[in-house]
């Protein structure tokens, strides 16, 4: 493969060798999900499920939202 050929592979799929980068690095892949427990007010939960029940979307999906760019 000549090093053209090799530097249109790495433009094109860069963020899938950025991912395993980071694999390599802490052995979890971005797009990974994790169970946490955590301790919300019960305005907040209920904030939180109004916005479930109008918008349809899972709660965990809600709070991705609003941290992803």
């Amino acid at each position: 493969m000549q090093s053209n050929e090799i530097k249109k592979i790495l433009r094109k799929y860069k963020d899938v060798f950025e991912a395993l980068e980071n694999y390599d690095k802490t052995r979890e892949l971005s797009f990974q999900r994790k169970r946490i427990d955590i301790t919300l007010s019960v305005y907040t939960i209920r904030k939180l499920r109004e916005l479930k029940e109008k918008t349809g979307k899972p709660i965990s999906q809600i709070i991705e939202e609003k941290f992803l760019p």
